[in-house]
């Protein structure tokens, strides 16, 4: 199983390599000029030319990609043109900010998919089990922006005025305030559930229709004991990678949902880069979700390859 592990991990260095390598070219094609979007449009020749010279944009696109690689090895990931300030120390507090936020959603998100995927296969074929097939369907078919969009219009902007629309403070006290995560964390619990909860309602099925189940029924075991001591854990294992993918997809999905709420997390200080054309922030925030998303995937690989009779029963 190791030899797999590192296979895994080797593929996983190799995407990251690529996807360093398309981040620095796509935002080298970004429109305008970094320099002028610092100085304005007042801005003359000279000082234009002096600030290119200073951020080394003149520099040719290789020895730009590899003070880029090499900053990035040694925690330097520049300076933010619109900050004026160290990469790392703008980015930190929104970091600190966004994984709270994913945190929250996951801790939330986790336990009640598995609950309500594992209820409505016991209820299989019933009133809720249709409707929960449906529901998650449907969730899954709308993107979490318009999902976001529907709670302002239900618990903000109605006459449900239970919770804030968007988000009022600072990146640093993300908790001051717990009513102004409730609606983003409700559209990231919405947006991940979904696959989780159908996953989970197929494994349970399908664990609750093999033998050594049966078998235990026919022991006269308790339902209930057949359920949680031999159904429930059997059928979470294969559960594990949908439940790290969609943990995965938090990474990503995040930058919609901040921006729709205005959580000062990286995902709107990506839209802000993006808007002021701060390169060093937009290649710094795309790279580290890339990273999240490979090394999340690279943990449900390895889930995966644990929960594998086959891949253990092999590796002894």
């Amino acid at each position: 199983m190791i030899r797999l592990i590192l296979h895994r991990l080797f593929y996983g260095l190799v995407t990251l390599f690529v996807v360093s390598l398309v981040v620095f070219l796509a935002t080298q094609a970004l429109p305008g000029d970094a320099a002028q979007a610092m100085l304005g449009r007042e801005a003359t020749p000279e000082r234009l030319a002096a600030l290119r010279d200073q951020l080394r944009l003149n520099d040719p696109l290789a020895v730009q990609y590899g003070s880029w690689i090499a900053g990035i090895f040694t925690f330097d990931l520049g300076m933010s043109y619109a900050a004026n300030m160290p990469v790392a120390d703008h980015l930190a507090p929104r970091v600190t900010a966004s994984l709270s936020l994913m945190a929250i959603a996951a801790l939330v998100a986790t336990p009640i998919s598995l609950l309500l995927g594992a209820y409505s296969a016991l209820r299989r074929d019933r009133a809720l089990d249709h409707g929960t097939s449906m529901a998650t369907l449907i969730l899954a078919a709308i993107p979490e922006f318009a999902v976001g969009i529907l709670l302002i219009l239900a618990f903000s902007t109605g006459w449900l005025q239970l919770f804030p629309a968007v988000y009022a403070g600072s990146a640093s006290d993300v908790m001051r305030d717990p009513r102004q995560l409730v609606l983003p964390v409700a559209t990231l619990v919405l947006a991940v559930s979904p696959p989780i909860i159908r996953m989970m309602r197929a494994s349970m099925i399908e664990v609750l229709e093999s033998e050594y189940v049966q078998q235990a029924r026919l022991k006269g075991l308790p339902e209930r004991t057949v359920i949680l001591r031999h159904a429930g854990p059997n059928a979470i294992g294969p559960v594990a990678q949908v439940i790290a993918l969609q943990l995965g997809w938090l990474a990503g999905g995040v930058v919609a949902i901040e921006f729709l709420f205005r959580f000062p997390g990286i995902g709107l200080a990506l839209m802000d880069a993006i808007d002021t054309r701060d390169i060093p922030v937009i290649q710094a925030v795309t790279l580290l979700i890339a990273v999240v998303y490979i090394v999340v995937n690279l943990l449900a690989d390895v889930v995966g390859l644990a929960a594998n009779p086959k891949v253990r029963v092999s590796s002894r």
